[in-house]
């Protein structure tokens, strides 16, 4: 006989003549025996269990007694204040934004550089080491908000806001890209939170944690960002995904990668997919210029294109164009040009105040800017024009705040007390134009919307007109 199971077994009684009693039982012809249970009663009879009834009961609940009550809501209440922890320390927490439309296009510019400009807005903008004009929109970046701004007005488009400081906000591949900073577990932390934004209309397009150190700026050769330090250079594509870590890498996975331990960094550039940088390593007679691939196979293991000992220190590695790089040897009194294999082509002699060159860039990029055909750096005193193909040194400016720019078709070059339009084949004057500037005296980087030129004052954005 089969066994009952629990309190569901079925009562002994005759059997129908079809072998069947109430649906439970199956007799074997002939046998004398039971076969199979299956219960298929789905309203079981009311009243009393007879001797031709089926005796069924539910299957106690697991949760009837007091105590799995409280077991219950005691976890629930802990994964609600879980998730209250969450959201409340949450990045979405602690954003807030506000997206616009795609502006119009700024009026164009005018044919030549006006005789006269005059501030027609300003704002703080303290993130932004160059000004941002892309989108239709110039950017500005202060106090943990990025926004938008009409060109012509100052008014703000479109923010994107977090409760986090900004490290610095940089124009790459048509997107803003924003590096807040973040105090990690172990009370250093850097410049880890990276969001990457439609500069038209302010949407984010991309994000990433990163292992940047503070006081960071991000350079780039037009395919890849890399960010500069002390002991680490990070590099990402334009998704923001990660191609390349050189140096003291934070999480190391498999040691003995890198092709050096213990060295800090100076001065970095990139162009066409290289990435340069002046180390300073323990041993070494003098600095070392080395230049490796922005992407490799495995992001933790670069791909030197060369490492040279320059004849110094103090090296400054001004820009690289194409396969060249220049490097600043203050003690020399040198503007070194190196080729591709690391070799040094050319050296022209600079006339430059100690002063100039005493120190590292804070950011580790020297201040640059680039034209159709020219490479214009401010030295700190005046402004030297370097040629794009081969970084040869053409024309010095003397009297110069800062780098220039193509405005109203036209090389301008901020100045003490205003502005010079230069002749850009040999830097002679064509004409000045007053800027009141107020009491700000130090450097000045330019950019240009339309009719407006932006200049950056340290801190501040200011767009004349």
């Amino acid at each position: 006989m089969s066994e009952p199971y629990g309190e569901e077994a079925a009562s002994e009684g005759p059997l129908d003549p079809g072998g069947l009693d109430e649906g439970r039982h199956r007799r074997q012809p002939g046998s004398g025996m039971d076969f199979g249970i299956e219960d298929v009663l789905h309203n079981p009879p009311a009243g009393p269990v007879t001797k031709h009834s089926v005796k069924t009961s539910a299957r106690r609940s697991p949760w009837n007694r007091q105590r799995d009550r409280v077991i219950a809501a005691v976890i629930f209440v802990v994964v609600l204040a879980a998730g209250l922890l969450g959201w409340a320390t949450s990045e979405t927490r602690a954003t807030t934004d506000a997206l616009s439309p795609a502006a119009p296009a700024a009026p164009p510019a005018p044919p030549a550089v006006p005789g006269s400009m005059t501030r027609i807005w300003q704002f703080p903008s303290r993130a932004t080491p160059v000004p941002i004009a892309d989108g239709n929109n110039v950017v500005t970046a202060d106090n943990g908000e990025v926004a938008g701004r009409d060109p012509l007005t100052g008014q703000i488009r479109w923010h994107y806001s977090r409760d986090l400081p900004l490290c610095t906000v940089d124009s790459a591949w048509s997107r803003v890209n924003a590096v807040y900073a973040k105090t990690g577990v172990d009370g250093q932390g850097g410049c880890s939170e990276v969001t990457q934004l439609d500069p038209a209309t302010g949407r984010r397009t991309a994000q990433r944690n990163g292992d940047a150190e503070f006081g960071t700026q991000l350079v780039g050769d037009g395919t890849y960002v890399t960010t500069t330090g002390k002991k680490l250079l990070d590099t990402w594509r334009n998704d923001l995904v990660e191609t390349m870590e050189y140096g003291t890498v934070v999480a190391t996975v498999q040691p003995g990668r890198q092709p050096r331990t213990g060295c800090t960094y100076g001065s970095v550039a990139a162009s066409g997919g290289k990435i340069g940088v002046i180390e300073r390593c323990a041993g070494d007679p003098a600095d070392r210029l080395t230049v490796y691939n922005a992407t490799a196979d495995d992001s933790d293991n670069p791909k030197v294109v060369f490492s040279s000992i320059v004849a110094g220190k103090s090296a400054k590695l001004v820009a690289m164009s194409g396969d060249n790089s220049a490097v600043a040897l203050p003690d020399k009194k040198l503007l070194v040009i190196y080729g591709p294999d690391g070799n040094q082509k050319a050296a022209y002699p600079l006339d430059l105040p100690a002063s100039d060159l005493a120190q590292d860039p804070a950011s580790g990029v020297m201040t640059t800017s680039r034209t159709a055909d020219s490479v214009y750096w401010f030295t700190g005193s005046k402004t030297v024009a370097l040629s794009l193909d081969t970084l040869t040194p053409r024309w010095t400016l003397n009297s110069a705040v800062g780098p220039g720019v193509t405005f109203a078709g036209q090389l301008v070059i901020p100045i003490k007390g205003g502005l010079a339009v230069l002749n850009p084949a040999d830097g002679s004057t064509i004409r000045t134009v007053g800027v009141d500037r107020g009491t700000y005296t130090g450097p000045v980087l330019l950019n240009s919307m339309g009719p407006v030129l932006l200049e950056q004052r340290g801190g501040v954005l200011a767009a004349l007109k």
